[in-house]
């Protein structure tokens, strides 16, 4: 048999990446802006974020798994070592060296929503206070905006679309428990826990 070969890890550089995000900074370093596609809902926070998460969201978008004309067109842009590098600048973005993690959160939820996240199992994914993934390449999603992640988890049920829909199995399987009002009050929840996620203003927009 011969030998396998393994691709070397890309390694973000976060100053480079922060030369690279022009591009982001329009939807993502405002406060409160929003998104009118597919529907009205404010842009996900993603300083904070894990950087293997990011890459592979745009590797996602860059592939059609996840159906977005305006960020397919940005993630076909970037080249591996760029997606790299903005990932490395948004982890790093905004976070305090040396600050204590979220501590866990003392939101308890509804009954309803209670059995809801025991039937999804989410922490079995996003780990403990849903800010601490099992895998990198997970999100965090402790915080998020309520109506981001409504939006997100609707499109995972979403089938035979060409410009909305995220192809995911462990997700679409999730997703497609629940109805819609279901996903809402979960999306609710998650936004109420403290979390690690945020926007951070770019400074030619203050």
């Amino acid at each position: 048999m011969g030998a396998a070969t393994f691709a070397q890890e890309i390694v973000g550089d976060p100053k480079a990446g922060h030369a690279k995000v022009d591009m982001c900074i329009g939807c993502h370093g405002i406060v409160g802006y929003q998104a009118s596609f597919p529907e009205v809902h404010k842009v996900p926070k993603i300083s904070g974020q894990g950087a293997k998460y990011i890459v592979a969201a745009l590797n996602a978008y860059k592939k059609g798994e996840r159906k977005h004309p305006t960020m397919r067109g940005i993630a076909d842009s970037l080249s591996d070592q760029d997606m790299a590098d903005v990932a490395a600048f948004y982890s790093a973005n905004g976070v305090v060296e040396g600050a204590a993690p979220p501590a866990k959160s003392t939101v308890e939820p509804s009954a309803q929503v209670a059995a809801l996240l025991t039937k999804g199992a989410c922490v079995s994914c996003h780990g403990d206070n849903f800010s601490k993934p099992i895998d990198p390449s997970y999100p965090k999603i402790a915080g998020q905006h309520a109506d981001y992640l409504f939006v997100a988890l609707k499109s995972y049920k979403v089938e035979n679309n060409a410009l909305v829909g995220r192809s995911n199995a462990i997700m679409g399987g999730v997703a497609k428990q629940f109805s819609a009002a279901e996903l809402k009050a979960l999306a609710g929840y998650v936004n109420s826990l403290d979390g690690e996620l945020k926007v951070v203003p770019q400074s030619r927009f203050r």
